[in-house]
């Protein structure tokens, strides 16, 4: 973060839960950055960022991992975002962009902070 902020970048995360389980999830792992709200999913939506759960997924969620999608996100859906990050100049072009299906694979936070353009 201070690598981010000393570019005079501001990193955000949109979040498809609802605001109090958004905001437990804030506090339990002590985020210091905005989480936007993306109710519905309609930003990751128009970024071709979504996933529908197969039904065999549906089931460990809801059975296995006792995580019930409906109750955080507000709606039927089944859907989930594809984790992605984006830096975005002044100019509102995309300078980098990463996305990936398997929540897994993330880019290196060293490889963002190079991507903010110094006049950020």
């Amino acid at each position: 973060m201070p690598e981010i902020t000393q570019k005079g970048a501001t990193l955000v995360t949109l979040s498809p839960q609802l605001p109090e389980f958004a905001r437990a999830w804030v506090e339990e792992d002590g985020i210091g950055f905005d989480v936007l709200q993306d109710l519905g999913l309609g930003v990751a939506r128009d970024y071709g960022l979504t996933f529908r759960l197969p039904d065999e997924l549906r089931q460990l969620y809801a059975e296995g991992l006792n995580i019930d999608l409906a109750r955080f996100n507000g709606d039927e859906s089944w859907e989930l975002p594809i984790p992605a990050t984006f830096v975005i100049d002044r100019d509102g072009t995309i300078v980098f962009a990463s996305a990936d299906a398997d929540y897994t694979v993330r880019p290196e936070p060293a490889d963002v902070v190079a991507a903010i353009p110094t006049s950020a």
